[in-house]
């Protein structure tokens, strides 16, 4: 939508705020492309671990799950792929900007703050729907996994709060994050010890309890068991894992509210960044 200005005896148009929004995701993506480190380890990366794990493990059926190797790497990798366009990518790239000094130059230019920051985060979720995209795509021409069509809608909707609720905890990291050097440890020593225990890279078949009780605590383990039943062709229902949404619809809310509450447009000082260190 646009909006009609008068200067002079000329009609100019304003974009409004779709078009501006669309203007950033384009931005943000071409900026993303731009980086091939970033791209290699948002779609490259888990695509590589996939072949890998079932070239080691083959495609037999795990006994005790009743679905074969791909049949559980395929989704939860997948996950893993989302959440790294979300969680890490928006972390590591909003403190950097931070610290560039780019968010403090937004401040000052017409385009309002949060069109910015909106195109920031879809430019990460359609990020984290190609990588997705593109594992499911594997899984299916090359692994023999099942779309079944009665339970995409959930898939779906899944989807959608998890790639939500871990682009809400990576603007957090941010947030909190002393500076954008420190960011890429936080984010992976957050999310790849997390990711051994809610079932992405291992078939736990009996864990140790504070492993199962830590698992089922973080939001990843929700996302990844929530979306790998919606493609297990032993699944008579339609899967709509209503406790693994609200767990991550919950982490989601707490860490929006705590990323606007300590989020920072401007780096911090010399100074200052010298004392904490």
């Amino acid at each position: 939508m646009r909006t009609d200005i008068l200067d002079g005896n000329r009609r100019k148009t304003r974009p409004g705020a779709i078009e501006l929004i669309w203007h950033q995701v384009r931005h943000h993506n071409r900026v993303f492309w731009r980086t091939p480190i970033a791209a290699f380890f948002t779609i490259v990366f888990p695509l590589m671990l996939l072949v890998l794990f079932i070239a080691i493990f083959g495609n037999e059926e795990i006994e005790y799950l009743g679905v074969t190797n791909a049949q559980f790497y395929v989704p939860g990798i997948g996950v893993f792929a989302a959440v790294s366009a979300t969680y890490t990518n928006l972390a590591i790239n909003t403190a950097i900007a931070r610290d560039k000094g780019i968010l403090k130059r937004i401040r000052g230019t017409p385009i309002p703050p949060w069109v910015y920051m909106a195109g920031k985060i879809i430019s990460a979720i359609w990020l984290a729907f190609l990588s997705l995209a593109l594992m499911m795509g594997v899984g299916v021409a090359f692994y023999g996994i099942e779309l079944i069509p009665r339970t995409l809608p959930a898939a779906l909707l899944t989807f959608v709060v998890g790639v939500s609720c871990f682009s809400a905890l990576g603007l957090l990291v941010a947030s909190l994050s002393p500076s954008g050097d420190t960011a890429p440890a936080i984010t992976n020593a957050t999310l790849l010890p997390i990711a051994f225990i809610s079932d992405v890279f291992l078939p736990l078949s009996d864990p140790p309890t504070w492993m199962r009780i830590a698992g089922d605590i973080f939001p990843l383990k929700s996302f990844v068991v929530a979306f790998r039943d919606a493609f297990d062709p032993r699944r008579t229902g339609f899967e709509f894992h209503w406790p693994e949404l609200g767990m991550m619809l919950a982490w989601g809310i707490a860490a929006a509210v705590l990323a606007i509450r300590f989020f920072r447009w401007e780096p911090k000082a010399s100074g200052e960044r010298k004392r904490t260190d």
